[in-house]
């Protein structure tokens, strides 16, 4: 086991608020887990307990079978953290910081695996520039070379493409899809759900501190993604007015030529007979599973009902 958390608690003594309550996770090698939830649900708590930056009120923590508490420095080898935000030795090249995060990490003669990040990551031709001359989108992919430039065992990464553009976005999913191919255990917190439902294979979602579901990801759709949204065009117009349909199958919105409905997914085809039924016109169907973000939805509301 990659990762192993075991009643983790987190109580800030400042103002007694809990941040962390009772949080178990197991994450294996390999596994590219999503770690969801909103502003303040515990998850920046929980990564800064990992990477040694918070101290934890109780509970067991375990980075690649060590102990955080007794193996501090084994622990930080095994782990590569990109955070949201981290202060910069601006009066720096980016290759200079490179080469003195590896020194840090006891690795000499770094030069050939650095220069490989930062062409994976579109940075080769700022490796001269200071840190302070790179733009919002350039600090968070030098951010993501750091954290990688010791080769760890976890990556894990903290909403890593905030404040990065859309085409860069999309060159960043395939680079993390690449490293997870290369056998690399990762974990990602992220506030755009598609990007967890593009790259991980399981979602962890978190809520006041603690963990409200963990599974892999299509068990997860099958088990809360039980509603499908069918659309249907027809030839003519549609007048629901003029259907008789049981009320269950009641359309969302009906225009011109196409009616829409969301439905279970068990009664899909007792729908699509009493569409039949009534119009035999229709040209054109589509039916599209519910997307993670309303799975996640339905779990954050369910929980704070």
């Amino acid at each position: 086991m990659m990762l192993k958390i075991e009643g983790l608690n987190k109580i800030y003594k400042k103002d007694g608020k809990v941040a962390l309550k009772d949080v178990d996770m197991n994450i294996k090698k390999g596994e590219f887990a999503a770690l969801l939830g909103q502003n303040g649900a515990g998850k920046t708590t929980l990564i800064n307990i990992l990477s040694g930056n918070v101290k934890k009120t109780s509970g067991k923590v375990f980075i690649g079978g060590f102990d955080i508490d007794k193996n501090e420095l084994e622990t930080k080898r095994i782990l590569g953290v990109v955070p949201q935000e981290s202060g910069f030795d601006n009066f720096f090249s980016v290759e200079e910081v490179l080469k003195k995060q590896s020194g840090y990490f006891g690795i000499k003669n770094n030069k050939e695996y650095i220069y490989h990040l930062l062409n994976q990551l579109n940075l080769y031709e700022k490796k001269n520039n200071f840190i302070r001359e790179l733009s919002g989108g350039m600090k968070r992919r030098f951010q993501i070379a750091k954290a990688l430039v010791h080769k760890p065992e976890i990556f894990i990464l903290d909403e890593p493409t905030a404040g990065v553009d859309i085409e860069m976005r999309h060159n960043m999913y395939d680079f993390l899809l690449e490293l997870h191919k290369s056998g690399l255990t990762m974990i990602l917190t992220t506030h755009y759900i598609e990007e967890a439902e593009r790259l991980c294979d399981r979602i962890m979602v978190i809520n006041s501190g603690e963990i409200v579901a963990d599974e892999p990801k299509e068990i997860l759709m099958d088990k809360f993604g039980r509603e499908v949204r069918v659309s249907i065009c027809f030839e003519n117009p549609v007048d629901m007015r003029q259907w008789d349909l049981p009320t269950e199958f009641n359309g969302e919105n009906a225009h011109n030529n196409q009616i829409d409905f969301k439905v279970d997914k068990a009664k899909l085809p007792s729908l699509l007979n009493a569409i039949a039924s009534k119009r035999s016109d229709f040209v054109d169907i589509s039916i599209e599973r519910e997307k993670l973000e309303d799975v996640y939805l339905q779990l954050i509301k369910r929980r704070d009902s």
